[in-house]
């Protein structure tokens, strides 16, 4: 079995126009991470027009398509009865995408089936992680 789940979905970008644009976007998950989800948007659905990564808790995501969560850079709630926005806080400005929320689940699910909800700390290689930071090994 893998190690990594990436996931393709469908990201509505929320603006002030009427008119909301569908962009591809790629959630991805790695069980040597346990507790860390990325989301990717290609360089055409930013406005820097280069790949754009966020990191962030999957606790996070799975709080947030079920209620409000979230404090910092990224954020998660319920909208509606079939999406769910994430807002990503920078320097620069707030992006707000809608996402559909039976793909989140379906996500979730799948990374549950590598590492449970809870059992991350059990995961964790920490004597590889160590002998790497101390340039005595790789995880």
């Amino acid at each position: 079995m893998s190690s990594v789940i990436e996931q393709a979905v469908q990201a509505r970008l929320v603006a002030s126009a009427p008119r909301m644009e569908s962009v591809p976007a790629t959630l991805h998950y790695d069980r040597r991470d346990p507790f860390t989800v990325r989301i990717d948007f290609p360089a055409p659905a930013t406005l820097e027009g280069r790949d754009v990564s966020w990191e962030f808790a999957r606790e996070l995501l799975a709080e947030g398509v079920e209620a409000p969560a979230g404090i910092g850079d990224v954020r998660v709630r319920p909208f509606g009865y079939n999406r769910t926005v994430m807002e990503f806080h920078a320097p620069e400005g707030v992006a707000m995408v809608h996402l559909l929320t039976g793909e989140l689940l379906t996500f979730l699910r799948r990374t549950e089936e590598l590492v449970p909800l809870g059992d991350e700390r059990d995961r964790l290689d920490l004597d590889g992680t160590l002998a790497l930071l101390l340039g005595g090994g790789t995880p």
